[in-house]
């Protein structure tokens, strides 16, 4: 698969309404092409991490053939949180000037309902093999993280993903390990095609590609509370840790096939 990671820019124009969901109080904006947006901000509590891993996450998946609405770098100017009235939101957005992340607004979407709509086999264990790779903690049935959107299902919020990078401790070797949360995966009845996906999910993901999405993390969301000495640095150990997980892939695969067993 030929896929050249590639994200617009854009400058946000309105803040619309906030999205009072999980701490990091996301909001929809409309930005200056036209569009609206589900805009995450660097100010927020887990700070440019999350926005580090909901990149990573969702051009993986993207690169992977799955559903993930467009990711833009939003522009926020210092100016667009004065008239603010909350005073949560306005220390928000003065504490995200610069660049953030969005997702395209699935206008119309509904959340996808593991007891309503039945995932089939392969997609399912797509999904589940991209976020054992992730590390991806909520994909669960309290919190699928899944939308239904013109009869498809579509993959939002990998802000949770990556979790290792909050510590930097014994990172590689964590890039090696199990990931025992899979035992929680909303998806994980279905997934009854771990080996074939593993195989050809492993072979798409090379090297090159890894280092391409890595790549487009912006230099100014690194560096911060990490045992690093330079952005290069950093931005390499995130496509180490990668690399070496997708190269050990039968660790998790073993893992969650385990706990699948276990489930039916």
């Amino acid at each position: 698969m030929d896929h050249k990671p590639e994200l617009r820019t854009v400058n946000v124009t309105r803040y619309v309404t906030p999205l009072r969901e999980g701490g990091s109080m996301p909001a929809i904006a409309e930005a200056d092409d036209g569009f609206l947006y589900v805009l995450k901000f660097r100010g927020a509590g887990q700070g440019p991490k999350s926005l580090i891993a909901e990149l990573v996450g969702g051009e993986i998946a993207r690169a992977l053939g799955l559903k993930v609405p467009e990711l833009v770098f939003a522009n926020l100017d210092a100016a667009f949180g004065r008239t603010e009235p909350d005073e949560e939101i306005q220390d928000l957005l003065k504490a995200s000037v610069g660049l953030n992340l969005a997702l395209h607004y699935l206008s119309g979407s509904i959340t996808f309902d593991p007891t309503v709509t039945l995932v089939d086999s392969v997609l399912a264990s797509q999904i589940v093999w991209l976020d054992c790779l992730l590390l991806n903690v909520d994909r669960t049935v309290r919190n699928t993280n899944m939308l239904l959107w013109h009869g498809e299902l579509w993959l939002i919020d990998h802000g949770a993903s990556l979790y290792f990078h909050h510590s930097w401790q014994n990172w590689q070797e964590r890039a090696t390990q199990p990931f025992t949360y899979v035992k929680d995966h909303v998806l994980l009845p279905q997934a009854a095609d771990l080996d074939s996906v593993d195989k050809e999910f492993s072979a798409l993901l090379t090297p090159e590609l890894i280092h391409s999405i890595v790549s487009l993390i912006p230099g100014g969301w690194l560096i911060t509370d990490s045992p690093f000495t330079s952005t290069e640095e950093h931005k390499a150990a995130y496509a180490q840790f990668l690399i070496s997980r997708i190269s050990n892939s039968e660790t998790f695969v073993k893992e969650a096939q385990n706990a699948r067993a276990s489930l039916i």
